[in-house]
């Protein structure tokens, strides 16, 4: 049991890890597309939030040199399919939500990692996850309640991001 304990602990941190790269990219991919926008200046405080995070989730995967290579990897290239194409070809209240349901996939990583280090008795573990858990959480619910805004500008919530991007000029 401990080594399945052990791997699924791993394979969560990998998956965090991913999740967590996904936060800094797709969060001020968001806020950029969005602007000078409630829902961007909730984004850019969750996109700051995982930049302080990076140097832990490091170390969550100090042990495991290839996994963090591999998963940065996955993580990038994910990232990069989605702001080429799907990004573009979708309208910005769903991109907004997409990356908002991004978000809450690293949110239940965490909650499993933290009931792995329950099991583990690893306290250290336990205590990242739910300090990681008290400011994530807090930071997604002021993200979720900029949703209306969308609703305000149902034109704006309707532009896709090849629009926007055509507009901007890239």
């Amino acid at each position: 049991m401990i080594d399945d304990l052990q791997r699924l602990r791993n394979k969560l941190c990998r998956e965090l890890a991913q999740s967590e790269h996904d936060a800094v990219i797709h969060t001020a991919r968001e806020a950029r597309r969005l602007g000078d926008t409630p829902p961007a200046a909730a984004l850019r405080a969750i996109t700051a939030h995982a930049r302080e995070m990076e140097p832990s989730v490091d170390q969550l995967l100090a042990d495991q040199p290839v996994g963090r290579a591999l998963g940065r990897a996955v993580a990038q290239t994910f990232s990069t399919l989605r702001h080429l194409f799907f990004d573009r070809l979708i309208d910005a209240e769903r991109s907004f939500r997409g990356t908002l349901l991004g978000l809450r996939h690293g949110v239940d990583c965490v909650r499993l990692l933290r009931e792995v280090g329950v099991y583990a008795n690893d306290v250290a573990l336990m205590r990242w996850c739910d300090q990681y858990l008290l400011e994530r959480l807090s930071l997604l619910e002021q993200a979720e309640q900029t949703l209306a805004w969308f609703a305000e500008r149902p034109s704006r919530a309707l532009q896709s991001g090849l629009v926007v991007a055509l507009q901007a000029g890239k």
